[in-house]
C-alpha cells in the first residue's frame, strides 16, 4: 500500500508548549494540538512533595561487557491502580491531585518519579568495596521522561484523532532534542508499551523518554556492525538495508513519500515491523514538517494493521520503540528507525522468552517474516 503524498499536512506544526513545575521540582510540559492566545495551565501543583527522586547507579558486567542499572528505588512502584486513581488523569479534583495539576490537556510530558536514570542520583555508595573487574560503577544520570498521549484515560493511540497524533510525533522530537543537548546522555530511546502482557503497570495511554548515560547494548551491537559495514563497502548499514528491502520488496509493508515500513529478514517477533525514513537523518529532531506530518499518519496506520493481524483480537499489545544515533561519538554509524513488535503469536498465546532466548540470547522464531509481511499487507486500511 501506498500512503500517498500529503503535501496538505506538511504544514508546520500549529500547537504550543508550556513549560511549568512540579512541586518537587520536576518539569512538566504541556503539548497543545492548537497555540492559543493568553496564558495557559497555570494551576499549581500544591501537593506536599520533598525534592525530585533519585535514581541509582550503573554497575558494569564483566561477563557481557554491558551496563545494568541498579534501581531498586522502582520495586515499589505504582502498579495498575484502579481508574479512580490514576496518576496520569488531569486533576479534576483538587482533593486527589495526580501528576498533572490541570484539569485538561492533550499531551502531558514530565519527569518520571520512579526513574531509572534522572539528574539527581543517589549512587554509587561512597566506601563500597572496589570492583574487581572493568570500571567502577557510576551515577544512573540522566532522564525519564512519562509522554502522556491525552487526557482520555480510556483512549488508545491507534484511535486518537490524526492532529493528536501530529502532536505527540512533536514532543517525541523536541524531547528528543533537549536531551540529546546534555552533554551526561549517550543516546535518547522513545517507546511505548502497550498492555498488560507486555509488562505495562499504568493503562492510561503513555510512553517514555530514556535518556541513557552510556549507549545501550542493542545499538552497541548495532553500532559494531555498522562499523564493519562500512569498514567493508564504505556504505551506511542501516541505509543499505533499507534500499535493499525496498528493491526486493517481498517485505514491504507500506510505502510512503518520506517512510518504508518492512519486516525485517531476520524478524524475532511473531509480529514486528520496522519503519524508515527514505532520508538519512540521525533522529526524530532531524525531520522536518513534511516528515513529521507523514510520520503521524503511517505510524497510525501500521498500529491499526498490528491491532487487525490476529482475527478476533481487539487489541493486540505491542512494544513500540525508535532508535536513534547516539549523541556523541560514532554518531555518524546509526540512522533514525523505528522497531514495532507483539509477543501476542495467536489469540491466548504468547510468546515467552523461554530459555533459548532468556538464557542464551539464541532466538527462534516460530513464523516466518514474509508471512508476517504477507498478513500485515493483507489487513491495509
Amino acid at each position: 500500500m501506498d500512503a500517498g503524498p500529503i503535501s496538505d499536512r506538511a504544514q508546520r506544526w500549529p500547537g504550543q508548549v508550556t513549560e511549568r513545575t512540579l512541586a518537587d521540582g520536576r518539569p512538566i510540559l504541556y503539548f497543545d494540538d492548537e497555540a492559543t492566545a493568553g496564558p495557559v495551565h497555570e494551576t499549581a501543583d500544591d501537593r506536599p512533595l520533598l525534592e525530585a527522586p533519585r535514581a541509582g547507579e550503573v554497575r558494569y558486567d564483566v561477563l557481557t561487557g554491558e551496563w545494568v542499572t541498579i534501581a531498586g528505588h522502582r520495586m515499589n512502584r505504582t502498579f495498575l491502580p484502579s481508574a479512580a486513581d490514576c496518576p496520569l488523569d488531569p486533576t479534576r479534583d483538587p482533593a486527589g491531585p495526580t501528576e498533572v495539576p490541570d484539569s485538561e490537556y492533550d499531551v502531558a510530558v514530565f519527569a518520571n518519579r520512579f526513574p531509572s536514570f534522572a539528574p539527581l542520583t543517589a549512587g554509587p555508595v561512597e566506601g563500597a568495596p572496589a570492583v574487581p573487574f572493568g570500571p567502577p560503577d557510576a551515577p544512573a544520570y540522566g532522564h525519564c521522561d512519562v509522554v502522556v498521549f491525552s487526557s482520555d484515560h480510556d483512549a488508545a493511540v491507534v484511535d486518537l484523532p490524526a492532529a493528536r497524533m501530529r502532536t505527540i510525533v512533536e514532543a517525541w522530537a523536541q524531547r528528543t532534542a533537549a536531551h540529546s543537548a546534555d552533554p551526561g546522555v549517550a543516546e535518547v530511546f522513545v517507546f511505548e508499551n502497550s498492555g498488560q502482557e507486555i509488562g505495562v503497570t499504568l493503562t492510561h495511554p503513555h510512553g517514555q523518554v530514556y535518556a541513557y548515560p552510556v549507549v545501550a547494548p542493542r545499538t552497541g551491537q548495532l553500532l559494531e556492525q555498522a562499523r564493519r559495514h562500512r569498514q567493508a563497502t564504505g556504505g551506511s548499514l542501516l541505509a543499505d538495508v533499507l534500499a535493499a528491502e525496498q528493491a526486493e520488496g517481498t517485505r514491504v509493508v507500506l510505502a510512503g513519500e518520506h517512510f518504508t515500513a518492512y519486516v525485517p529478514r531476520a524478524a524475532r517477533w511473531p509480529v514486528e515491523v520496522h519503519l524508515a525514513p527514505r532520508r538519512d537523518v540521525p533522529d526524530l529532531a532531524a525531520l522536518d514538517d513534511a516528515e513529521r506530518a507523514e510520520l503521524a499518519v503511517v505510524y497510525q496506520e501500521l498500529l491499526r494493521r498490528v491491532n487487525r493481524f490476529h482475527p478476533g483480537v481487539e487489541r493486540v499489545p505491542y512494544i513500540s520503540g525508535w532508535h536513534q544515533a547516539p549523541t556523541g561519538e560514532e554518531r555518524e554509524l546509526g540512522r533514525l528507525h523505528l522497531q514495532l513488535f507483539s509477543l501476542l503469536r495467536a489469540p491466548g498465546k504468547l510468546k515467552y522468552l523461554a530459555g533459548s532466548e532468556s538464557g542464551m540470547g539464541a532466538w527462534i522464531n516460530d513464523t516466518t517474516p514474509e508471512r508476517i509481511a504477507e498478513r500485515l499487507r493483507e489487513v491495509a486500511s
